[in-house]
């Protein structure tokens, strides 16, 4: 039994390692500029965004010139139960067909969801969509699913919170290993949304296919200093396997208060905006990952409601922007 035991702990490890993705290198000339495209950028979530299919994003994507592609991994793109054995080999054959390299599919989760109600083992149900989606993606020839920890639930201890994204986050790597696919956290929800909790809490989960998906925007509306901004690269270097890149701009807000004539400042709203023309230091940012060899893609996503509208147009000479911004890079 014994023998069993250590044949299937060493089985498993071997999964993770085989199918890890890159972790930088620490070498700057391992650093290359390869371009993918979100297809929440054409998903027409947000106001006045023109929606594609998933077909026609492909198409799109190819037509711009980009190299890869993230899918959206829910509805009304790329659900697993919408997306059968046939339809995923369908998928797979035209993304191909294309040319184009499927870099990851977008998980959305949030592992304290439901904390309030200790009945329902929410963590649980959380890794199980992760596992279903981590097999979709080897399906459609990708080993990288984009996913997110939790936000923080008034009135419950945070430390109970902060283990349930540890707990979820074992349970999805564990079942993500079965596929040979590399979980990639982004700091995007409230828990480990700082480099110093996020590096903490990927050493307590402790397993080589859970990693991290480093954007910049998150740091930056932290308030993080150009130094600061550096220092989470640094930080992060043994785990950034991902990078989504997205510029704002910040639309101040104030609330008017009668009795006082007078207004108190709100947080302001973000808009996005062409890559370079807001308020994201990226020049820092990429000097930082070239810095520390990062090996994975640079994935460009419009996630809000953006400068120029949601035209097909405006979308389009959006998307090209970016391809003719990070040509500095090269």
């Amino acid at each position: 039994m014994k023998h069993f035991i250590l044949l299937l702990t060493t089985s498993l490890f071997v999964s993770f390692f085989s199918f890890a993705q890159k972790a930088p290198s620490g070498n700057p000339a391992d650093f290359k500029v390869k371009t993918c495209l979100h297809s929440v950028s054409y998903l027409g979530i947000w106001r006045g965004q023109t929606p594609l299919t998933v077909d026609e994003f492909l198409v799109k994507a190819k037509e711009l010139g980009y190299e890869g592609v993230m899918l959206v991994a829910k509805r009304p793109h790329v659900s697993p139960h919408d997306y059968d054995k046939a339809a995923r080999k369908r998928l797979r054959a035209k993304i191909d067909s294309l040319g184009l390299t499927l870099v990851a599919l977008a998980g959305y989760t949030d592992f304290t969801a439901g904390i309030d109600k200790p009945g329902i083992p929410n963590a649980e149900i959380q890794a199980a969509w992760v596992g279903e989606i981590a097999e979709l993606a080897a399906d459609l020839g990708t080993n990288m699913v984009r996913i997110f920890t939790g936000y923080e639930r008034p009135g419950i201890p945070y430390d109970k919170q902060y283990a349930e994204v540890v707990s979820g986050l074992k349970m999805a790597g564990m079942l993500a290993a079965n596929h040979g696919v590399t979980l990639a956290v982004q700091n995007h929800h409230d828990i480990a949304l700082h480099h110093d909790v996020m590096s903490w809490l990927l050493r307590e989960v402790n397993l080589p296919n859970v990693m991290a998906g480093w954007d910049a925007w998150s740091p930056v509306l932290e308030g993080l200093t150009k130094e600061e901004l550096r220092e989470s690269i640094l930080k992060m270097k043994p785990y950034i396997v991902n990078t989504i890149a997205a510029d704002y701009a910040l639309h101040p807000r104030y609330s008017y208060v009668n009795n006082l004539t007078n207004y108190k400042k709100e947080q302001p709203a973000m808009r996005a905006m062409p890559m370079g023309e807001g308020m994201i230091d990226y020049k820092t940012w990429f000097g930082a990952l070239k810095e520390i060899g990062y090996q994975g893609w640079i994935v460009y996503e419009m996630c809000e409601v953006l400068d120029g509208g949601g035209s097909i147009e405006n979308l389009d000479k959006t998307a090209r922007t970016f391809l003719e911004y990070m040509k500095q890079y090269e």
